[in-house]
């Protein structure tokens, strides 16, 4: 049974919210990765650019997936050897990477670059859940889908401020 997105909605942000995820820490990555370009970008702004990436059906669908398979892999019931793979986020394993691109698909190109750097750097929340040593949760998933919720809001701004570039100007 399809679900209504309004109800698909509310879950994703209840499950993010139980794992410990705030929107508003989501926001402070978009505000540090937009503001050298948009000098009057706002707090609320990139927050509500974060809103509207989650409102987006695939970006649940991403939301449910990832934080499904992080629980189901700290409660022990994956077999084996995905179960071992996916508790030690195991570098050669890229499918939590490669889920978080589909929402950042949502955007374009500009999101792939900067989730590339998020994913590199692993600034504020996203390093808070990459940190497998101050936690038994895991979030081999949920550090990327952060990280490509905050790339796709940040693209988001862009594409709604092309006048930015020097191209453009």
């Amino acid at each position: 049974m399809v679900q209504p997105d309004s109800k698909l909605h509310e879950v994703a942000l209840e499950k993010l919210n139980d794992r410990g995820v705030e929107l508003n820490e989501i926001a402070e990555l978009v505000y540090d990765l937009q503001s050298p370009y948009l000098a009057e970008l706002t707090f609320e702004r990139c927050l509500d650019s974060v809103e509207a990436v989650i409102r987006k059906r695939e970006v649940q669908n991403a939301i449910l997936t990832g934080i499904e398979l992080d629980v189901l892999t700290e409660e022990g019931k994956l077999s084996s050897p995905l179960q071992e793979i996916i508790e030690e986020d195991e570098s050669l394993y890229g499918i939590d990477e490669i889920l978080a691109l589909s929402i950042v698909n949502v955007y374009g190109s500009i999101g792939f670059t900067n989730y590339g750097f998020l994913d590199k750097t692993k600034p504020k929340l996203i390093k808070r859940l990459d940190d497998h040593t101050r936690s038994n949760k895991t979030h081999t998933f949920l550090d990327d889908i952060v990280g490509a919720i905050a790339a796709a809001a940040a693209s988001r701004l862009a594409h709604d401020n092309p006048g930015i570039s020097e191209i453009m100007q």
